[in-house]
């Protein structure tokens, strides 16, 4: 029997026509919708799809009847952000698998394995911090031999003699996978989660081989590169009621050009080429999706013919002479299509802003920012908030930017470098610093503070900063400066001692941050575990306490870095407040989405696409022959994305031509796109819209508009009537200086942590 495989264009948008789709192939029947299962990649899309009926009419409905949707089930991703398979998604023995280890104590238990590695014969002692970054990486490496099914017993053969020498002292590391890894896991109770996640896609399959459902099952936006999850693939392509559902698929490729992307890992149809070289088929052997309507949400044929320039620019290099052969194209194939190449950050992140702004103009419009530069998003978001748009970019604030990590952050700063004047003024001077008291009284105190402190770096500890303040004969700051001391606990003991539990280390910092937090009105912890953030940073310290319970004693000294380490990738997503027609997507939450206007920005080399990913275990050479994908991997992924966002009915690329005042290269593929436009005669056919550039530099000539320099004229009875030699010459150069000290009668402060001069070496 002929697998059921079918595509669904990039004309259509994916999650909205599969809905309606399936909603046509319910045929009234308000229970069949119910019977069905589909698969999607990620909770995100599980999320999108559900929405999609929501805007879906039945038949003879309307939009935003109540239904009965169909069973979901996430599978697709390794992120553990997007992994959501459940026992129920089996054969209903799925407490036969064991349960996946929590990320924190698989790192824990990792970086353990590293540190005895190290005292054992490895290459000299490592340091916690240290340690728990190698952890990091052999978790990732665990995952992806996992997702490959390679095999670690192959380590052996990995570092031939023509490698360097180096090599033999990585693989040696990376046999404690197989020597020590199962036993921990066993003794543990708990699997990998690629392993758990291979062995439920298995099952299901086996199940489903077993004994085939009588309903509906739909396997849609899925692809190949993972052998369960293609095995899962084929099973449900061949079920009577299966059908799998491919997004994007190039069916315009011929023999020679589709068997050089069966060898190009960094073309955007690698993956896809992958799963339909398991079912041995050709591109143009899969149909279209029969349920697609070809009614009003068919694409325009200009759209289709933007999409052939694109995939004629994503070709293999092998095959990219036939660009010389294009025949010419009329300009209205890149109608809905236009450029944006700004001269900094600053200017492409307003001018996306007033892209997707001037997109509310227009009732029901929706728009999205996709891009991998987390930074960019982070400066869109800011730039409409001057229009009152509060906009959450989706792929996640990373925790230790947001104000419950920076003050934690803070805390353990303080602490660790025993009071210096510059870490103790920036905790004191977060917003949730309160020490017990009105958050406005314990400024007003941490400025006098900052005044005793000011010039050389007092001596360490407490002791050397209540002789700071004693000069200053001032019974509160004397008294401030022992509710600090109190606030801290034993936390600063902890981080001198030589043999200290990490539990504890983590119980001292969470007390230490919650009583410098509390103030006169709330407890600590209500005001540091508030909000999404607050509950991040709760999550993970109670994950680490339960995972830190046999770690090793080690010196507190190495905490922070450990911290750092364990805590880096932790990150906050928005649950609540996301705007209805306006959206900032990543990579990941961009795929099966759809918007009338995607806004691609940051097209710039090392940011879309990224740098080939640096693997400090093995070369290109030794993945190729263990059997795991190659970095060029991660690049198709991000070609893909960029293709299929490419396929919105308008969409505007942005770059910046300089990034923090250094020159930037465009991507490679606005460079591919360049080229294909000029041998069909579109030549800079790519122009931004006037609208929008007169509107940018309108908007930062009225809000940046410098002002003129200070020139103070006081009466000349308020003017000094004698100056110094240098003044003189000070007056010349810069006369404010003068105006300041003679008239307004102010003195410069001394530097923070200043370094020691001749007056201070000589009284002291």
């Amino acid at each position: 029997m002929r697998p059921r495989l079918y595509t669904i264009a990039p004309e259509y948008p994916f999650l909205a026509t599969l809905a309606e789709g399936l909603l046509r192939m319910a045929a009234g029947d308000p229970l069949a919708l119910s019977r069905m299962l589909v698969l999607l990649p990620t909770r995100r899309a599980v999320r999108s799809l559900r929405e999609a009926f929501l805007r879906a009419a039945p038949d003879g409905g309307e939009p935003g009847t109540p239904l009965l949707l169909p069973r979901m089930r996430p599978v697709g991703d390794l992120d553990p952000d997007e992994i959501s398979l459940s026992d129920e998604f089996g054969d209903g023995d799925g407490l036969s698998v064991p349960p996946a280890i929590p990320e924190l104590r698989r790192r824990l238990l990792l970086t353990r394995l590293v540190l005895k590695w190290a005292e054992q014969g490895g290459r000299g002692p490592l340091l916690p911090g240290q340690a728990a970054a190698l952890a990091a990486s052999l978790a990732r490496l665990l995952d992806t031999v996992a997702t490959e099914g390679a095999d670690f017993s192959q380590l052996r053969d990995l570092a031939p003699a023509d490698l360097a020498a180096h090599w033999e002292i990585v693989c040696k590391l990376l046999e404690i996978l197989p020597s020590h890894w199962p036993a921990l896991l066993a003794a543990e109770g708990a699997i990998d989660p690629g392993d758990r996640r291979n062995r439920l896609l298995r099952r299901q399959a086996a199940l489903w081989q077993r004994s085939p459902p009588h309903d509906p099952v739909i396997a849609a936006g899925l692809t190949g590169g993972v052998p369960a999850m293609t095995e899962l693939i084929r099973v449900v392509a061949g079920l009577d009621h299966g059908a799998v559902i491919m997004a994007g698929l190039d069916r315009r490729c011929g023999v020679e050009e589709w068997s050089a992307i069966e060898t190009d890992e960094a073309h955007p149809q690698y993956l896809l080429a992958t799963l339909l070289k398991a079912f041995e088929l050709a591109p143009s052997e899969v149909p279209d999706w029969p349920w697609i309507r070809r009614g009003g949400r068919a694409p325009l044929a200009a759209h289709a013919r933007r999409l052939a320039l694109v995939g004629e620019a994503m070709r293999p290099a092998v095959t990219s002479d036939a660009w010389r052969t294009l025949a010419p194209v009329s300009v209205g194939a890149v109608g809905g299509l236009s450029r944006y190449d700004c001269a900094s950050s600053h200017e492409e992140a307003l001018t996306i802003a007033l892209l997707l702004r001037r997109q509310l103009e227009s009732p029901g419009a929706t728009a999205a920012l996709v891009t991998p530069d987390r930074e960019l998003a982070r400066q869109v978001a800011a730039e409409l908030a001057r229009w009152g748009i509060a906009i959450d970019d989706s792929a996640g604030l990373p925790l230790n930017r947001t104000p419950p990590g920076v003050f934690l952050r803070m805390v353990l700063d303080l602490a660790a470098s025993e009071l210096a004047p510059v870490p103790l003024l920036a905790a004191l001077k977060h917003p949730l610093a309160a020490g017990n008291l009105a958050p406005a009284a314990f400024r007003e105190l941490t400025r006098r503070l900052e005044l005793a402190i000011r010039g050389p770096r007092p001596a360490p500890g407490f002791a050397g900063l209540r002789d700071a303040v004693a000069s200053r004969n001032d019974s509160r700051l004397r008294g401030f400066v022992n509710r600090l001391e109190a606030c801290l606990g034993d936390l600063p003991d902890l981080l001198a001692g030589r043999a200290v539990p990490l539990a504890r280390l983590v119980t001292a910092h969470i007390e230490a941050a919650e009583r410098l937090a509390a103030s006169e009105d709330e407890t600590g912890a209500t005001r540091l575990w508030h909000q999404i953030a607050g509950e991040t940073a709760a999550r993970l310290y109670n994950e680490l306490i339960g995972a830190a319970a046999d770690f090793p004693l080690f010196a507190g000294k190495d905490y922070p870095a450990l911290f750092e380490a364990l805590s880096a990738g932790a990150v906050v997503r928005p649950v609540w407040g996301r705007h209805p027609r306006l959206a900032i997507w990543g990579l990941v939450e961009s795929r099966l989405q759809h918007a009338d206007l995607v806004v691609l920005g940051g097209l710039n080399e090392g940011s879309w696409p990224g740098s080939a990913a640096h693997d400090p275990w093995m070369s290109r050479q030794m993945r190729r022959e263990f059997k795991i994908a190659v970095p060029e991997r991660a690049i198709g992924i991000a070609a893909h994305d960029f293709v299929q966002a490419l396929a919105a009915p308008q969409a505007a690329l942005t770059r910046a031509a300089r990034s923090e005042g250094v020159p930037t290269v465009p991507s490679r593929w606005l460079l591919r796109l360049d080229a294909v436009l000029r041998a069909v005669g579109l030549d800079r056919a790519l122009e931004p819209d006037p609208e929008i550039t007169a509107a940018a530099v309108r908007l930062d000539a009225a809000q940046y508009a410098p002002l003129p320099p200070a020139a103070p004229r006081p009466p000349l009875a308020a003017r000094p009537r004698q100056l110094s030699v240098t003044q003189i010459e000070t007056w010349l150069g810069d006369p404010y200086a003068i105006y300041a000290r003679h008239i307004l009668q102010l003195k410069a402060l001394d530097d923070i942590d200043a370094d020691p001069g001749r007056a201070d070496l000589g009284i002291r």
